[in-house]
């Protein structure tokens, strides 16, 4: 295959940045994204230029490191991960536009690689349990009523990838937030900090600048691991929940 890439190039956070055209052949349907990534960085250094700067790390869809707009799609055409998706989703000839998430809390560090830190300080806030439990209980020493298991199965299946974020028109980070709020909060282990979690938790959330929540639903159709869009509903719950006994907003 031979391909023509568009690439957003930006040396640092405070330079301008604008796309870059790049040729690659010999592209391997059965290649990965990233691998052919890889290719071009290669030609790059072979010609002595400053190879594309992205980030990566497990490279098996468990990360959430891997994190690219693709033709305008966050992670691309598929359902999955950038480092899961394979060239054969593309024809050979085809023009790729790859661009690095675009949100006012993601600020760019280099071409393709963005500081997601703001969702770090929003676990911070309280996407934890603080409870000394000491060693591993016995696996039914708590028993949690199957549903309840379920729900925080499905939500702590995030990756923290932000393509909730790059999708959603308005920045926001409502399905991150939610599924780090509702997987501890269905818990019986979540239980002592379940009013502070979810107010501290939102409240980190909107002092990082993320955009507000009109449900659009991008971020739900965006996210590789299938967080559903009812997990925004479940953490406004908790938080109205948790105003009504704290007193607190």
């Amino acid at each position: 295959m031979k391909l023509t890439l568009r690439v957003w190039r930006q040396k640092n956070a405070d330079a301008e940045g604008a796309m870059s055209t790049y040729e690659v052949d010999d592209v391997s349907p059965d290649m990965s994204f990233l691998e052919m990534l890889d290719t071009l960085n290669e030609e790059l250094i072979l010609k002595g230029e400053d190879p594309v700067a992205f980030d990566h790390d497990c490279r098996e869809g468990i990360c959430g490191a891997c994190s690219l707009v693709i033709n305008g799609d966050a992670h691309g055409p598929e359902r999955t991960t950038t480092c899961q998706l394979h060239m054969r989703s593309f024809q050979d000839g085809d023009t790729i536009d790859i661009e690095p998430w675009r949100a006012a809390a993601f600020p760019v560090i280099k071409d393709l690689v963005v500081d997601r830190s703001a969702f770090d300080r929003i676990i911070q806030a309280g996407g934890y349990i603080t409870a000394p439990t000491g060693s591993a209980p016995e696996a039914h020493a708590a028993p949690v009523p199957k549903p309840d298991a379920d729900l925080a199965f499905e939500h702590a299946e995030c990756i923290g990838c932000g393509a909730c974020v790059a999708a959603c028109p308005n920045g926001a980070a409502m399905l991150f937030t939610s599924a780090k709020i509702n997987h501890l909060n269905v818990l019986p282990q979540g239980a002592p900090e379940r009013e502070t979690r979810v107010l501290d938790m939102v409240a980190q959330m909107d002092e990082e600048g993320f955009g507000g929540c009109t449900l659009a639903g991008e971020c739900a159709t965006a996210c590789p691991k299938g967080i559903p869009l009812m997990s925004i509903t479940g953490m406004n719950k908790e938080w109205l929940r948790a105003t009504r006994k704290t007193g607190k907003r």
